[in-house]
């Protein structure tokens, strides 16, 4: 493996140019380039620390501010600034973002979409509400969730569950155009939170779990026509794939005719699952949108032979055309549901000797991965977990995993103690990466994991799963870590476990902090040097939101949503008993009930006003 050098560079601002990010340093991504593509407003706004404008912060999915009046000396003087019912109960998987003095933010189904003018946080600028369609909720294989809104040239971006795209008007939440992205009754869903680049904003489509092949699609952010659309499977004029120009990184030549239908069985590709909703990022230098595909249907993977490309795999595309110029298979011929839809973050290390662009990719099949993102090469691969188990490394002539057989799934043959489970070691809950320590700190699963693979047959809208599972806490009886990481050795620094898994997502800022919260509902402060726990604060419910910070009027925020449920709480959510059911997830925190209940609750943090201004 290729490690970093211990060069330290001289810091900078985020998205400016290089900067110092400690020993072991990953270097700051180049932002401050733009391209012909990219949305110069929006390039520019991400610089400005006081707002939040778009759901992962930054282009480069860092979720860093450079705010530092709440810092790790003052932060255990934090207390509840506002708070708002979100007029929900099911699991709150978002964030808000926060554009000068507007705040918006978007709650699980029914898809309410809220904005809170930050002078008057006591009364609701505007709501809107789309249509319903009770089709979609029985659809919705982890939870009726929902990522947050997106903002461009003066329109706010809703996904809504029964997969239509949504552009409302900032200022009044008028409906500027609306867009179908997919059909329910096919199984289809959206859960993701949308991108804006350029003129074109990014979707992706849920329901692999119902036999739905992934799709990725952009669309005119004025017109609301599409202007693309990348399947995950399929022949090269639906996956945008070039033959002759597209590189697989495993091997670092092109991909060659019929990639992705030479890999599976007869006509299994169109319902090969591949499906998008996880996290996306964007190189405005490079003109590129990177994002991870899920895994392929169905869940047996004896109904499937082959590598069933081009499921699991992290893709980089053209954002103006869809093309795409490299993929990078992670977990071919998935036996374990180990969806690699999880966020890329773009960061810049030295391979080699030489500063080249990358990016940093927790996989939920227990591997971190550091690539060159221009090519799609690997150039580090680690566990962050070493209880994994299911494969023993990666080989490093083909760049692929190597499987433990004993641990390898089948149709009829239940196979115990596979580690991680089906929801990884890391899920969608995304991490933070900080550029004066070089550290990634990330919100993660320990768990592990029964699997009993079975025939299932495909029926539009219907549940294509075909496996059995059932989860347990991984080695040492705990459920969730939070740990600070480093990708090249794989290093973990510190880490603190947590009794259930760590499901919402991280926030550091330069005051040296790091936030998450607990599916018990705890929203903590940790030192980001040593992990020590500086302040918590027990929400009304479990957190699987994401936190995010703004400066208003002169002081600094921090917000996060308070609601329990996506998969890792679907018992709760959906009233589930069974140990089995919620694809697994039901048995495994029965006892969360113990703990914490349904609700819904934005909760804003910050200091006493003299502390404030004492900083």
């Amino acid at each position: 493996m290729t490690r970093l050098g211990t060069k330290s560079l001289k810091r900078s601002l985020l998205a400016a140019s290089f900067g110092i990010l400690g020993a072991g340093a990953l270097v700051l991504s180049a932002q401050a380039a733009t391209s012909g593509s990219a949305n110069e407003s929006l390039l520019q706004m991400q610089k400005n620390p006081n707002d939040w404008v778009m759901p992962t912060g930054t282009y480069n999915n860092w979720r860093y501010s450079t705010l530092d009046q709440i810092n790790s000396k003052n932060v255990k003087n934090l207390q509840v600034a506002w708070t708002m019912s979100t007029g929900t109960d099911r699991g709150l998987e978002g964030q808000p973002i926060v554009i000068g003095d507007m705040m918006y933010y978007e709650t699980s189904y029914p898809n309410y979409v809220y904005a809170v003018n930050l002078n008057h946080p006591d009364q609701i600028a505007w709501k809107y509400t789309p249509p319903r369609d009770s089709n979609a909720p029985p659809v919705a294989c982890c939870d009726v969730v929902n990522r947050g809104p997106a903002y461009g040239d003066g329109m706010i971006f809703v996904d809504a569950l029964d997969a239509r795209l949504y552009a409302l008007n900032a200022k009044t939440g008028k409906v500027v155009w609306s867009a179908d992205n997919g059909h329910p009754k096919d199984g289809q869903t959206m859960t993701g939170a949308p991108m804006v680049v350029g003129n074109n904003v990014i979707v992706g489509i849920a329901g692999g779990e119902y036999g739905v092949r992934g799709y990725i699609t952009a669309y005119n952010i004025h017109t609301g026509k599409m202007v693309w659309r990348g399947y995950s499977e399929g022949p090269s004029k639906d996956t945008l794939i070039d033959p002759a120009t597209t590189i697989n990184g495993a091997t670092g030549k092109p991909v060659g005719p019929h990639s992705s239908t030479k890999t599976w069985k007869g006509d299994e590709w169109k319902v090969g699952g591949g499906t998008t909703w996880g996290w996306y990022s964007y190189d405005p230098k490079l003109n590129l949108l990177y994002y991870g595909s899920g895994n392929p249907g169905t869940w047996n993977p004896s109904q499937r032979p082959g590598k069933n490309r081009w499921s699991m795999t992290i893709w980089a595309r053209n954002p103006e055309t869809g093309k795409v110029k490299w993929v990078y298979q992670m977990t071919p011929h998935d036996g374990w549901d180990y969806d690699g839809v999880n966020e890329m973050v773009l960061v810049n290390v030295k391979d080699h000797g030489k500063e080249v662009p990358a990016l940093v990719h927790f996989d939920r099949n227990g591997f971190s991965y550091v690539m060159n993102r221009e090519n799609g090469s690997p150039i580090a691969i680690h566990k962050y977990d070493p209880s994994v188990n299911w494969a023993t490394g990666i080989n490093p002539k083909t760049n692929e995993p190597i499987v433990d057989p004993a641990k390898m799934t089948e149709a009829g043959k239940d196979v115990k103690d596979i580690c991680p489970s089906s929801q990884g070691d890391k899920d969608e809950q995304p991490v933070s990466y900080d550029p004066k320590t070089g550290l990634f700190y990330a919100p993660l699963n320990h768990l592990c994991m029964s699997y009993q693979a079975f025939n299932v047959k495909y029926k539009a809208g219907f549940p294509f799963v075909g496996a059995i599972v059932n989860m347990i806490p991984g080695p040492g009886g705990y459920r969730g870590r939070f740990i600070a990481y480093n990708p090249m050795t794989g290093k973990t620094e510190w880490q603190i476990h947590d009794m259930f898994q760590d499901w919402g997502g991280a926030l550091t800022t330069a005051g040296n902090v790091a936030f998450y919260g607990t599916l018990k509902g705890m929203f903590r402060a940790v030192d980001i040097k040593t992990g020590k726990i500086l302040y918590q604060f027990k929400t009304p419910s479990g957190i699987i939101g994401n936190p995010i910070t703004y400066m208003h009027d002169g002081k600094q925020y921090v917000a996060v949503l308070s609601g329990v449920g996506g998969w890792a709480a679907i018992g709760m959510a959906d009233n589930l008993h069974k140990s089995s059911a919620g694809l697994g997830a039901v048995g495994l925190n029965a006892t969360l009930t113990d703990y914490t209940n349904l609700g819904g609750t934005l909760m804003v943090f910050s200091l006493p006003s003299k502390v404030a201004s004492a900083n």
